[in-house]
C-alpha cells in the first residue's frame, strides 16, 4: 500500500508539472535572470489565463449557440475574404460572429432545440465574466500588498538586503556574479538617499522642485497633444467600402501605437536633468507619465467612439469591435518591432560599435505597461467583439517565446532587479485601477445608457441592453413560482438602499482588517524588542559575573 501511495503520489506530482504552462522556461528565465525579469513573465502568464477563461465563457455561452442555430453567416452579395481582413477585422469578417452585429436577437429554440435566450446569455456572461475579472483582481491585489508592504519591515534597510534579499533561484554562474554586483549598487544607493538628501542646501531643492514641475507640466502636456491628435484622426477610421478605405482605417492605430512607442523613449530622457534622491521614485514618475499617456489615449478613443461612433453608424458596435481589432493587432506588431530595434539592434550597437553602451537590459517596467495596455483593449473589446480574446491568446503565446528569446540574446538582467521584483503590487494595482475600472466603466456605460443599434445585434430594438432584464422580469412575473425572483430584482437590486448597505459593510470590514493589521504590527514590534531585551541581558549576564569576581 505504501509503495501504491508513493507511486501515486509521483504520479500526480510529474503530470501536474507537465500541465503547468511553461514550468520549464520560467525555471530557465529565473535562474538566469532573476525574479525581477521573472515576474514579467509570470504577469504575462497571469493575463493568458484571463484570456483562456474570456475565450471559453464567451464562445461556450455566446457564439456556440449562435453556431448552433445559424451555422452559416449573412454575407452580403459581393462581399468575399480578401486577405486584408487579417489586419483590419473589417469587410467579411464584420458579417460573422467575431463582433456583436453577427449575433441573433431571437430566443433560440426551433427545429426541435430547446430554447436559448440570446439577449439574456449576452448579458449574463459578459456581466459574469468582468465581475469574475474584478474580483481576481482585487484577490491578487490585497494578496500582494499583504506580501510586500503590511507584513515587510521598512525599518530593516541595508540589514535586510545584506542579508536576506539573496535570489536563490540565480543559478547561472554569470549571473551570480551580476547579482553580487547589483546587490552592492543597491546598497551603495540605499546608503546615499539619505545622505544626498540631507546634503542639499535650500536653494538646490527649489531648483530641482523646479525642474521636476517643468518636466511633469512637459510630460502632461504632450500626452493631452498626444490625445488630441488622436481624436482629430478619427475621420480615417469610418466604416469601409473600397480595399483602399479598408487600408485607410490602420492610420489610426498605426499612429497610436507609434505614439506609444516612441514618446515613453523620449519620457526616459528626462531621468538626464531630473535627479531624485531615491531611485525609486524615478521609476514610478517614468511608470506614472506612461499610464497618464495610455489612458489618455484610450480616453479620447473611447470618448469617440460613445459620443459620434454611437450617433453615426447603423451598427456602431461592430464598428467600435473592428477598431478595438486593429488596435490589438498593430500594437503587436510595433511590440515586435520594439523588440527588435530597442533590443536586438542595442544589443549589437553596444557590443560591436560603441561598446561602451554595454548590452542592454530588459526593462520589465516599460514591457509590463505594454502588457496592461493590451489587456485594456481586451476587456474594453469583450462587449463589442466577443472571440477577441481569441486574438489575444495568440498575441500572447508569440510574445511569451519572442520575448524569452530577445532576453536570452540580446540582454542582460536590470541593475535594480530587486526594486523591479517589489513592484509587482504596483503593477497589479494599474492593471486593476485605471486599466479594468476604466474599461468596466466604458462597458457599463454602453449597456446602461447607450441605445443598441436597429439593424443588427442581440439587443436590436431596445431601448438600452438593460432594457433586457426589464423585459425577462415582466415574463417571469406572469409565471407561477418566478415571483420571488421579480421580488428581488424590484426590491433589492434596483434599490439604492441594497447598494448603501453593501457599501456600509463593506467600510466596516474594511476597518475591522485595518484594526487587526495595526495590531498584528505593533505585536511584532513589541516582539522583536523583546527579543533585543532578552539578547542584551544574556550579553550582561557574564559580564556581571566577571566583574563580582574580580571584586572578590
Amino acid at each position: 500500500m505504501n509503495c501504491f501511495s508513493d507511486c501515486s503520489t509521483t504520479v500526480s506530482l510529474v503530470t501536474r508539472q507537465t500541465l503547468e504552462l511553461w514550468r520549464g522556461t520560467m525555471k530557465e528565465v529565473g535562474g538566469k535572470f532573476g525574479t525581477g525579469v521573472l515576474s514579467y513573465f509570470k504577469f504575462l502568464k497571469w493575463l493568458l489565463m484571463f484570456n483562456i477563461f474570456s475565450f471559453l465563457v464567451n464562445f461556450g455561452f455566446i457564439t456556440i449557440p449562435q453556431l448552433i442555430y445559424h451555422p452559416t453567416p449573412d454575407i452580403p452579395t459581393g462581399v468575399s475574404f480578401k486577405g486584408l481582413e487579417i489586419l483590419t477585422g473589417a469587410g467579411y469578417f464584420s458579417h460573422t460572429v467575431m463582433y456583436y452585429g453577427g449575433y441573433s436577437n431571437k430566443t433560440q429554440g426551433t427545429g426541435g432545440w430547446p430554447e436559448y435566450n440570446m439577449q439574456l446569455a449576452y448579458f449574463f456572461t459578459i456581466t459574469a465574466y468582468m465581475v469574475l475579472c474584478g474580483a481576481a483582481l482585487i484577490y491578487s491585489m490585497a494578496s500582494s500588498f499583504r506580501k510586500k508592504y503590511v507584513l515587510a519591515d521598512s525599518g530593516l534597510g541595508g540589514a535586510w538586503q545584506l542579508l536576506c534579499s539573496w535570489d536563490f533561484s540565480v543559478t547561472n554562474e554569470r549571473a551570480v556574479r551580476q547579482r553580487k554586483n547589483n546587490l552592492r549598487i543597491q546598497l551603495k544607493e540605499s546608503l546615499s538617499e539619505k545622505v544626498q538628501v540631507a546634503l542639499l542646501p535650500l536653494t538646490e531643492r527649489l531648483k530641482h522642485y523646479g525642474v521636476f514641475l517643468g518636466t511633469w507640466l512637459l510630460s502632461t502636456g504632450m500626452a493631452l497633444g498626444c490625445g488630441a491628435s488622436v481624436y482629430f484622426l478619427q475621420s480615417a477610421d469610418k466604416a469601409s467600402g473600397s480595399l483602399l478605405e479598408e487600408a485607410a482605417t490602420l492610420l489610426l492605430p498605426f499612429v497610436v501605437s507609434l505614439i506609444n512607442l516612441v514618446v515613453p523613449l523620449f519620457y526616459s530622457l528626462f531621468k538626464k536633468i531630473e535627479h531624485y534622491s531615491n531611485p525609486r521614485m524615478q521609476v514610478y514618475a517614468i511608470i506614472v507619465r506612461n499610464v497618464i499617456l495610455k489612458m489618455s489615449i484610450l480616453g479620447i478613443l473611447c470618448y469617440y467612439w460613445m459620443k459620434d461612433v454611437a450617433n453615426t453608424f447603423s451598427c456602431w458596435e461592430s464598428i467600435v469591435g473592428q477598431a478595438l481589432y486593429r488596435l490589438v493587432i498593430v500594437d503587436f506588431l510595433f511590440i515586435m518591432l520594439g523588440s527588435f530595434f530597442g533590443e536586438f539592434l542595442s544589443n549589437v550597437i553596444g557590443t560591436k560599435c560603441i561598446q561602451s553602451l554595454g548590452v542592454p537590459e530588459f526593462d520589465v517596467a516599460r514591457n509590463v505597461l505594454d502588457l496592461i495596455y493590451a489587456q485594456t483593449l481586451a476587456w474594453i473589446g469583450i462587449y463589442f467583439s466577443p472571440l477577441l480574446p481569441v486574438i489575444q491568446i495568440i498575441k500572447f503565446f508569440i510574445l511569451f517565446y519572442l520575448k524569452k528569446v530577445s532576453l536570452t540574446q540580446n540582454c542582460q538582467p536590470p541593475r535594480r532587479a530587486g526594486r523591479a521584483a517589489q513592484m509587482q503590487t504596483i503593477f497589479i494595482a494599474i492593471l486593476f485601477f485605471p486599466s479594468f475600472v476604466g474599461a468596466l466603466s466604458m462597458v457599463a456605460y454602453t449597456m446602461w445608457t447607450l441605445p443598441p443599434s436597429d439593424n443588427c445585434g442581440p439587443f436590436r430594438g431596445l431601448n438600452t441592453t438593460f432594457s433586457a432584464i426589464q423585459i425577462w422580469m415582466d415574463d417571469l412575473n406572469g409565471v407561477d413560482g418566478f415571483q420571488w425572483i421579480v421580488w428581488i430584482y424590484q426590491h433589492v437590486i434596483r434599490s439604492e438602499i441594497f447598494y448603501f448597505l453593501v457599501s456600509l459593510i463593506i467600510l466596516v470590514f474594511i476597518y475591522i482588517f485595518r484594526q487587526i493589521t495595526q495590531g498584528r504590527k505593533l505585536l511584532i514590534i513589541l516582539l522583536r524588542q523583546q527579543i533585543v531585551n532578552v539578547s542584551s541581558s544574556e550579553l550582561s549576564g557574564p559580564k556581571c559575573l566577571v566583574h563580582q569576581c574580580c571584586c572578590v
